[in-house]
């Protein structure tokens, strides 16, 4: 299915109920499993919120055929995380709550009592989601020199946010995105839209060198970046935005950011596109220039158009190569934007399915009118923080993260999965600490199904709009 924009987009991905936190009963993240005791469920559906509910004991099975099975033997991408992007607009929402509710949040979000997510986006420079555009060289004039450069932006509320959710989880992977180059380096001179003029392609892989270096030094490693967000749309001038075509980026990426790095010493690596499915053929193109493909660790994508199987076209052709799903997040004014869990869970099983190593929300924490916002999209964050009341609202996305971000540890392995219910999607990983999971998610009807593993099988019941989590050794 192809979507004309982000909002129609996130409106197909939602289904509303607010609701409350509830961690008792999750397991520690990266805790172990014991050998030999039964899988340990856990239950989000219309009248649950994450609860770890009794399931049967695996039993030898009878040899009839299963709801889903899983075969531990055929397995595929290792998992590098979840998480969600640390915005302008999230970060400085962050900073106007009280410490103790700033913490208690970070840690809920990324400790390991909380959903434990572990990866991280960051904006170089403003995105849609800011309280001003600005980039990081906002000179009146053309600045090849970059001598008017500067992150003194982001030491007010960004990087002290950095700092502290790094803190709580130390295996924190930060990765980040322009969303603009500076004004003077584009045709049209305004950070909203606009395209990248080539002539200031050297300027602009010092411009990364100079970021990168920048928050090091204020104590904050970024582990990869991406050339540019959505580079085949300047949003027609609504935000900050820049239209890359597919030749400008290959050559930026080939003649300039990656010798750029080498040069500095910088072992950030490099993702390219940070684009929609249906942007496979250009990704497929860019990765057949070998001095591309020496520079690049893999391809950045986003889901508001195309569908997942593309991530394993590329794959198939390009198999050295990773893919990262770097940006998807609800509606905020859709009534589901509570409740449409499941809807997020298929979307997740999907994508991983089709070799992602990750999956990145959007805005981490947005008001109730889905700002701070200079853009025109009404996204919501993974949290909802009410300008007024300052209560804080889940999402169904933040309910969806949770049955995966607390079970699956970096380093797990996608395992097969079969099962041919049109209503139940699935999706297995084998844990480095031998345990195995199991996430599966009912869009229909109430359903039951039968879970087979090594010659042993497993009932269990699913609601209608419903997301469960098996985990055992």
């Amino acid at each position: 299915m192809s979507f004309r924009s982000r909002r129609e987009f996130l409106q197909q991905a939602a289904t509303a109920t607010a609701a409350m936190v509830c961690t008792s009963g999750l397991p520690a993240k990266g805790a172990p499993v014991a050998a030999a005791v039964p899988a340990r469920a856990w239950l989000t559906s219309e009248d649950d919120k994450f609860k770890e509910i009794q399931v049967p004991a695996w039993r030898p099975s009878l040899g009839g055929s299963a709801g889903v099975s899983v075969d531990a033997s055929r397995s595929f991408q290792s998992i590098l995380g979840f998480g969600g992007a640390f915005t302008d607009a999230s970060c400085y929402l962050l900073s106007r709550m009280e410490r103790a509710e700033r913490a208690n949040l970070l840690n809920e979000f990324f400790g390991p009592g909380g959903l434990g997510l572990s990866v991280g986006r960051t904006c170089i420079g403003a995105s849609d989601y800011s309280c001003s555009a600005y980039s990081f060289d906002d000179a009146p004039t053309p600045d090849p020199e970059l001598k008017s450069f500067s992150i003194e932006h982001d030491r007010s509320y960004i990087l002290p946010t950095l700092r502290e959710a790094s803190r709580t989880n130390p295996e924190l992977f930060l990765f980040s995105t322009p969303w603009s180059p500076p004004a003077w380096m584009k045709a049209g001179g305004s950070l909203l839209g606009g395209s990248m003029r080539k002539q200031f392609f050297p300027s602009y892989a010092q411009y990364f060198v100079r970021f990168l270096e920048a928050y090091r030094d204020e104590g904050v490693t970024i582990r990869a970046v991406t050339t540019q967000n959505e580079v085949d749309t300047d949003q027609d001038g609504r935000m900050p935005a820049a239209l890359w075509g597919q030749e400008y980026e290959a050559g930026f990426i080939k003649e300039c950011l990656g010798p750029a790095l080498h040069a500095a010493k910088l072992d950030t690596r490099i993702w390219l596109l940070d684009h929609n499915f249906d942007l496979w053929g250009r990704a497929m193109d860019m990765l057949s220039d070998p001095a591309v493909f020496d520079f690049v660790d893999g391809v950045a994508w986003h889901g508001y158009a195309g569908k997942p199987e593309a991530m394993s076209r590329v794959h198939d052709r390009f198999p050295t190569k990773n893919a990262y799903w770097t940006e998807g997040g609800p509606d905020v004014t859709a009534p589901d934007y509570t409740t449409d869990w499941a809807k997020w869970s298929c979307t997740y099983a999907q994508v991983l399915k089709n070799w992602a190593r990750c999956i990145v929300a959007w805005n981490l924490v947005l008001d109730e009118k889905g700002g701070p916002n200079i853009g025109p999209f009404s996204c919501g964050g993974v949290v909802t923080l009410d300008s007024k009341t300052r209560k804080l609202t889940r999402s169904g996305q933040y309910w969806a993260f949770a049955h995966y971000a607390k079970a699956v540890h970096r380093g797990a392995r996608v395992i097969e999965t079969k099962g041919a219910q049109s209503c139940l999607e699935h999706v297995a990983f084998a844990n480095s600490d031998g345990s195995f999971v199991l996430v599966l998610t009912n869009t229909g009807d109430p359903l039951e199904c039968e879970c087979a593993f090594a010659g042993k099988s497993l009932p269990v019941k699913l609601p209608h709009n419903s997301v469960l989590t098996l985990q055992w050794s």
